[in-house]
């Protein structure tokens, strides 16, 4: 039987073949077996692990007649399973392992105890010695358990050898701190590796892995030691690939890519490197990944490379058409192969060297090529296969023919026929490499030279010029659906200019005027056709979406019920509601159109569903029918069930959904219903509000399952939220709270979310009645501009745009009570005000407000929502009247920073935790750093606020971190995809197996799947360029789990002790490294809103 493959398989594998081992020669072939798995899987801890213990259990079993060998075997066995047959092979074995530093020491603990249970009996000097440099070697290797094994080493210099415990212990561990340091760095990832695993999270750990792999390749051009690192990342690389990527192209391209440029930077260093065997190492890369036409091409040339025979090089490509699965993802990977073994063949016939067989070996081998590829595509795709569109193997054909055999006429052959193939003739590509060929064709000719050249009769010599690569150009002009005939139109004027005649440049200028006409019609064509499947894809939509209307009995064009009328909305008025019917009816057809994100249309609520459930499972049961959004879990209070929200991409996906209500989930049968009417729109609740004061406002309604804020990386103005209830009575209840007073000031906003019913923006700048001047006179206060504008209608405000210390920034904004009046204004544009020259203009509404600023005891404001639910966040005033100046230094000794702040929190939130302990000054919320900037009244509170917020958790899973402005600004945003994904993506999505939610950072994410299910009228012509890929039936559909307080994109910082604080107090210095005036420049810009 053909060899197992991948770790568990050996493992399975030999174990069954020991347990049949009742003889000395099964014993051996079962050692034979060991040798090869480990030749298979040279990184495998669990392989080498159990084939060192068998070995061992061989040894001892034949010292003794305990374990019933005859006699003759026993005898045999200790010649063939001697003691240093065993330690040669533990040692072997952890040579291979030693650079897996998060489990060498299941190894390594085993190996070393047997060593000094020999040690025990013996206690030999020789023994000593070799067992304290086992132990010294081992702690020169980074691993997780360092500290045990230097207890372990201190234990047994104090048994074995105490005279010289302090010089050997300091020894060791001044050598042994270069090993310690690269496990710090690499802590991080490990951690996050243990809890992915622990978890269960199967995504999770392949992201995580991902980015380790991602940091170690990368880590080599940064350290002192590249041996090290080196051998490091080809540790990372073997746990990898023997585990959760054994069978990932991708990991394995990855590997092979570095390890061929590491051989190729060390091929000169010095001490040389012990690396794998690039081809061993191909051989297992395609023996995992057989469907992988480029490991199996690389393959075919680091053979070449290595100078194997034509035989060898030939058995791989047999081995490679051998597999079944060569053909797993279409023709792609067969091309890939093919083109590295004609590329090969091409080059052994070119050498000067090669034997006098080389060229008629190429050319049945090129043609056998040809032939078996477009027998392999019409056997996988029938008639539907048109070849290669990048006809690598003609290329390679036709080089041979030129450049080896010289068959000119033969070449020109195939270039005729695959102008005859649609694919290729309407391709500039192809035509354009045509045309090269012959103009290469026509340079290699050699002139005719003669002393004497002889004149014709005429009079006129003849002129040489490439008419066969003129005739390529006008072919491919003459093709009416060439992909850019713009392109061969320009190579043909300058190929006719460059060689040829009058008449024939004459000609050409013809062919071309009359070709771009033709060209431009065809444009025109094809932007009308583009416009018409629009056209006709709004009015599918439009259609599909009627019925549901119908259903709900309402006239909404997304389907959904109307929000019922609330006090709130009778108290705008007619008079608002004429001023925005025009832009409303304007606006319509845009919305119809528009990809709108229908929570409540789109949503199920599926309950009963098994207690230990993940989320991972979840999707995997519901990927079928859709892409999925958004995924809740929550556990049910009695503990033996969950519950889920699953929000799709379409209703169209949840009426295939609801088809498993009352289907098994394991062993639970499950309810799934609609999540219509369980999703509320809430805002204008006060600014600080949190989850746990949402949930305690609609405590009366009903249960509430799930509440999502949305992310302020973009917008810091924003303050609204979505509530999903667990039942529709308890959201109708809810919705009856809509205009009820809050803390005596704010409206709350509670209705059904809709859309569809988004309201206009409001505003001076919306409305178009601000306008932004610019270059302002530096002496020019408020009164001048409102004096000078107030000629042109009447001044709501005047706001103008100072730094800290008051100072005029040059920039203003000012508000006019009617629209017109702000037209008017913009007459001053270019006009002399005092010594500048104005710039006026109507001021640009903007949704990218990306911090928010408050100074002193001024809040943050809360007016009501706009029409998106983002609010206008007024900030304190723009100036600091009154306020004594600060320098530099005691701006930064002032100001601290807090991190890992979730981007779902906004300002008010921070200031309402962070008020209680001393005086602030100014307060900027930064969530695309994922923080905040904090000044306050004296220094001493800073340090009282960092004692006091280091550790704080401010949302669940989320720890707050402290320190200055240079580490905020260090932080990335948090990395979220919560949203609809219509293109490619990525990242690749992160998963949540836990019942109260989060997220991790999203990366290599794949475009989502288009689900296809049963429907008439959908048959119709294939289409496609070339080859059709196959559909990969193993790759999931992109799935996303996002909620509130995602996990945060930055590396933890180590807590700061009470002797750092005072330490840092004493020096009075804080953040001395730092540049004097560039944080502080920044946090000024960011208060003022500049950049």
């Amino acid at each position: 039987m053909a060899n197992p493959v991948g770790e568990d398989n050996w493992l399975a594998y030999v174990e069954e073949e020991s347990r049949h081992a009742n003889d000395l020669e099964a014993r051996v072939k079962v050692v034979e077996l060991f040798k090869n798995a480990v030749s298979s899987e040279p990184g495998s801890l669990k392989i080498w692990l159990a084939y060192c213990e068998w070995f061992w259990s061989l040894f001892t079993d034949c010292q003794t007649s305990e374990a019933g060998w005859p006699e003759e075997e026993q005898q045999i066995g200790r010649e063939l399973f001697s003691f240093d047959a065993a330690l040669s092979l533990w040692s072997e074995g952890y040579d291979a392992i030693k650079y897996r530093i998060n489990d060498s020491h299941e190894f390594w603990n085993r190996w070393v105890s047997i060593e000094l249970e020999q040690l025990a009996r013996t206690r030999t000097p020789v023994g000593v010695r070799r067992i304290s440099h086992l132990f010294r070697d081992r702690l020169q290797v980074p691993h997780s358990t360092w500290d045990n094994t230097s207890q372990m080493y201190s234990s047994f210099l104090s048994t074995y050898n105490n005279a010289a415990y302090e010089t050997e212990f300091k020894e060791m561990t001044a050598s042994a701190q270069e090993a310690k340091a690269a496990y710090e760095a690499r802590e991080p990832y490990e951690l996050k590796l243990n809890r992915a695993i622990k978890s269960g999270d199967q995504e999770a750990h392949k992201s995580i892995m991902k980015e380790y792999l991602t940091w170690e390749m990368l880590h080599i051009k940064k350290t002192r030691n590249p041996a090290l690192a080196i051998s490091l990342c080809l540790g990372l690389f073997s746990r990898a690939l023997s585990g959760i990527f054994a069978f990932d192209e991708e990991a394995w391209s990855d590997a092979v890519v570095y390890l061929y440029g590491v051989q190729h930077q060390t091929r000169t260093s010095q001490p040389q490197l012990v690396l794998p065997n690039m081809l061993e190492f191909y051989q297992r890369a395609t023996t995992h990944c057989p469907w992988s036409g480029p490991l199996w091409s690389r393959y075919i040339l680091t053979a070449e490379e290595a100078g194997w025979s034509f035989h060898n090089v030939e058995s791989i490509k047999h081995a490679a058409t051998s597999t079944k699965a060569l053909d797993k993802n279409g023709m792609a990977s067969v091309l890939d192969m093919y083109t590295a073994w004609c590329g090969f063949l091409k080059r052994t016939a070119m050498d000067p060297d090669a034997p006098e067989d080389a060229a008629d070996v190429a050319e049945v081998g090129l043609l056998a090529a040809l032939e078996d590829v477009d027998l392999w595509g019409r056997r996988l795709y029938k008639d539907a296969y048109r070849g290669d569109p990048n006809y690598r193997l003609q290329r390679i054909l036709i080089q041979y023919l030129t450049e080896v055999k010289g068959e000119i006429d033969e070449a020109r052959n195939h270039w005729d026929r695959m102008a005859g193939q649609p694919l290729l003739a309407d391709s500039y590509d192809f035509w354009l490499n045509y045309y090269l060929w012959e103009m290469m064709v026509y340079s290699s000719k050699p002139k005719p030279r003669s002393p004497t050249p002889a004149t014709p009769v005429g009079g006129t010599k003849v002129k040489r010029v490439p008419g066969l690569a003129t005739t390529v150009l006008q072919r491919a002009i003459s093709r009416a659906h060439l992909d850019w005939p713009e392109r061969i139109m320009e190579v043909y004027l300058q190929h006719c200019n460059d060689y040829e005649l009058p008449e024939a440049l004459h000609y050409a200028l013809d062919v071309v005027y009359q070709a771009k006409q033709d060209v431009a019609r065809r444009r025109e064509l094809e932007r009308e056709n583009a416009a018409a499947a629009a056209a006709y894809a709004a009015q599918v939509q439009a259609q599909q979406q009627a019925p549901d209307s119908a259903e709900n009995g309402t006239g909404s064009p997304s389907g959904k019920r109307k929000r019922e009328s609330t006090p709130g909305d009778a108290s705008h008025g007619a008079t608002k509601r004429a001023k925005n019917a025009e832009a409303d009816a304007s606006t319509d057809a845009a919305n119809e159109q528009k990809l709108k994100r229908d929570r409540e249309n789109t949503s199920i609520m599926v309950t009963n569903l098994p207690a230990d459930v993940t989320s991972t499972a979840i999707r995997k049961y519901f990927r079928e029918y859709g892409h999925i959004n958004n995924l809740d879990v929550r556990k049910e209070v009695d503990g033996e069930s969950k519950s889920a929200l699953i929000e799709f991409k379409s209703t169209e996906d949840v009426q295939s959904a609801l088809l498993r209500d009352q289907k098994y989930f394991g062993q639970s049968q499950i309810t799934v219903r609609p999540g219509t009417g369980l999703t509320l729109f809430v805002s204008n609740y006060p600014p600080a509000s949190d989850e746990a004061y949402i949930r305690d406002l609609f405590k009366d309604c009903g249960e509430v399952f799930n509440v999502r804020f949305p992310s302020l990386k973009y917008n810091t103005h924003r303050r609204f939220c979505y509530v999903s209830f667990r039942d529709q009575d308890s959201a109708s209840k809810a919705t009856q709270l809509d205009g009820k007073l809050i803390e005596g000031k704010f409206k709350l906003q509670s209705k059904y979310s809709d859309p569809s019913h988004k309201k206009g923006r409001e505003g001076a700048v919306a409305e178009g009645r601000e306008v932004r001047v610019k270059n302002v006179d530096s002496s020019a206060t408020e009164s001048d501009l409102r004096d000078v504008f107030s000629k042109y209608g009447k001044v709501s405000s005047v706001r103008l745009v100072t730094d800290m210390g008051g100072k005029n920034l040059g920039s203003a904004y000012i508000s006019f009570e009617k629209k017109e009046e702000a037209q008017n204004a913009l007459e001053l544009d270019k006009t002399k005000f005092k010594s500048q020259i104005l710039s006026v203009e109507l001021s640009k509404e903007t949704n990218f407000k990306p911090f928010a600023t408050s100074r002193g005891d001024h809040a943050s404001a809360s007016p009501a929502p706009s029409g998106d639910g983002d609010v206008a966040m007024a900030d304190g005033p723009s100036t600091s009247h009154g306020r004594q100046l600060l320098t530099a230094r005691e701006l930064r000794e002032r100001t601290m920073a807090i991190m890992n702040v979730p981007d779902t929190v906004n300002d008010a939130r921070i200031r309402a935790i962070v008020e209680n302990y001393g005086e602030i000054v100014k307060l900027v919320l930064r969530p695309d750093h994922q923080g905040a900037l904090i000044e306050f009244a004296d220094v001493a509170t800073v340090g009282r606020v960092s004692l006091a917020l280091e550790g704080y958790e401010i949302a669940p899973g989320r720890k707050l971190r402290t320190g200055r402005m240079k580490d905020l600004l260090k932080e990335k945003g948090e990395v979220r995809q919560d949203k609809i994904v219509t293109g490619k993506g990525k990242g690749k999505a992160a998963s949540n197996d836990s019942s109260t939610g989060g997220s991790k950072p999203a990366s290599f994410m794949p475009p989502p799947q288009n689900v296809r299910r049963p429907a008439l009228g959908r048959a119709g012509t294939k289409r496609g360029i070339g080859f059709i890929g196959s559909k990969n039936n193993n790759k999931e559909s992109h799935e996303t789990t996002t909620a509130n307080g995602v996990g945060a994109a930055g590396k933890p910082k180590s807590n700061k002790s009470n002797a750092d604080f005072k330490a840092m107090f004493l020096s009075g210095k804080g953040d001395s490294n730092a540049s004097k005036d560039g944080p502080t420049d920044a946090f000024n810009h960011h208060a003022n809103g500049t950049k």
